[in-house]
């Protein structure tokens, strides 16, 4: 029977080209690397080596013995991950989302419900998060719009609108409601790693300058202290006293008011959007 151990011998010896060579990269010794290539020999039952004077090199055979070997050790590494990978999703939830506020109730809720799995998140493109929830990556998605696609649930969870908070002597205090032709051309801040929503806001005003902030602390502190405008939305909870001097303001496009889509492939998940809608 061959033995993977003694196949990696057999490429370390055609990578390296000579026994010593592969002894000292695999910390063996060269005796028993020679003992190796002979035992090899003895399982597949052919002369692999051509044999010279204190030195052996690879016959035809042999060279199609490594290039089999070759293969096997990758179908074994490959068939270890899948099975790392597979046990990994017996115990973990891995999902997917295109914005980080539906992961503030989700995941709270999938923690009460699956409390022996762990549960991972991450913010990603929506047509990656439907090839990862379709590939088995990930086991929940959350998308900005509904999806069709054959094998997977699509159900609606959470309902989020964007308001804009306009400082008190801002052009444009005063209003009750703007728009996106409205708030184009004037600068505003904006909290880093939000998903869709950057993208959207740099499309929707192009004439408009942002200041990125990746610090909470910092982020905050121009909030309070400039004039910038700066959004938030009715899932981001009560921002106490930082708003303080600025009118939260609802955006009336179209595109600032979106409903989020659960996506998964097993139907226990269901009853998780259920809660979701309830909650939110």
């Amino acid at each position: 029977m061959l033995n993977l151990l003694e196949l990696e011998q057999l490429v370390a010896f055609a990578d390296c080209g000579t026994l010593s060579k592969a002894a000292e990269t695999l910390h063996l010794s060269q005796p028993t690397i020679t003992r190796t290539m002979q035992h090899l020999e003895e399982e597949f039952g052919v002369s692999l080596f051509l044999r010279g004077k204190n030195r052996i090199t690879f016959n035809e055979t042999g060279q199609k013995a490594v290039e089999q070997a070759r293969k096997l050790l990758r179908d074994a590494r490959e068939a270890v991950e899948q099975v790392r990978t597979f046990d990994q999703r017996l115990h973990t939830i891995a999902v997917q989302s295109c914005a980080p506020a539906p992961l503030w109730t989700l995941l709270p809720v999938l923690s009460r419900e699956f409390p022996e799995r762990t549960i991972s998140s991450a913010l990603s493109e929506e047509s990656q998060i439907v090839q990862g929830v379709a590939s088995g990556s990930c086991q929940i998605g959350v998308l900005s719009h509904r999806a069709e696609a054959e094998g997977l649930n699509c159900v609606p969870f959470l309902s989020e609108q964007l308001f804009v908070c306009i400082p008190d002597n801002h052009g444009l205090a005063g209003c009750t409601q703007v728009d996106w032709e409205t708030l184009n051309g004037y600068n505003c801040l904006l909290r880093s790693q939000i998903g869709f929503w950057d993208k959207l806001c740099r499309r929707k005003m192009p004439a408009s300058r942002f200041l990125v902030q990746t610090d909470e602390f910092e982020f905050r502190e121009l909030i309070r202290q400039s004039t910038l405008l700066c959004f938030t939305s009715n899932l981001a909870g009560d921002p106490g006293e930082l708003l303080e001097h600025r009118t939260v303001v609802p955006i009336t496009s179209p595109e600032a008011q979106v409903t989020y889509h659960l996506l998964f492939t097993d139907p226990v998940y269901r009853t998780v959007a259920e809660t979701c809608r309830t909650r939110g």
